[in-house]
């Protein structure tokens, strides 16, 4: 207490010194929000990589069962309600079923990515299209290669 009288200084902080140490503040918390909303994105992803693959095995089962012809939907093994971790119902399309490949998932060079079904979600922006070329369907989670491949579109490579 001796020292403040004799100088006439306080020993708190200033108003510049306060605002630095609140701006620094602000800075840490926004990276630390963008890391954790990186990281949410990812357990996400991780999460429809192993619901597609838990859906996969069951309708695998559903067609041994069914000479050798994939359910028409979800519903029929009983995940019609079945939502991805972004709150969207899966996209599921029998591929055995159809007439062509209009409908059905493609890769780069235009190839049906399955030849029995495809399974997939819409990611986090909720969009898709036929092809894993366009924009929209860069961040689904997909099923590829009969379900030899499941994860992010962007990450396939026939």
């Amino acid at each position: 207490m001796r020292a403040r009288f004799e100088t006439g200084r306080s020993l708190g902080f200033t108003l510049i010194e306060a605002l630095i140490v609140a701006a620094i503040l602000g800075v840490l918390a926004s990276l630390a929000t963008a890391k954790y909303s990186d990281y949410r994105e990812r357990v996400r992803v991780s999460q429809a990589v192993t619901e597609i693959g838990a859906l996969s095995v069951t309708i695998s089962q559903y067609a041994l069962e069914n000479n050798h012809t994939p359910p028409d939907s979800l519903a029929d093994v009983r995940a019609g309600g079945k939502l991805d971790p972004w709150g969207r119902p899966y996209q599921y399309f029998n591929l055995v079923n159809s007439k062509g490949n209009g409908k059905a998932r493609k890769d780069k060079k235009l190839n049906p990515l399955n030849t029995d079904f495809d399974l997939y979600s819409m990611g986090k922006d909720g969009a898709s299209q036929t092809s894993l070329m366009a924009k929209t369907s860069r961040d689904d989670v997909i099923r590829a290669g009969d379900g030899r491949f499941i994860g992010l579109a962007q990450d396939f490579d026939p």
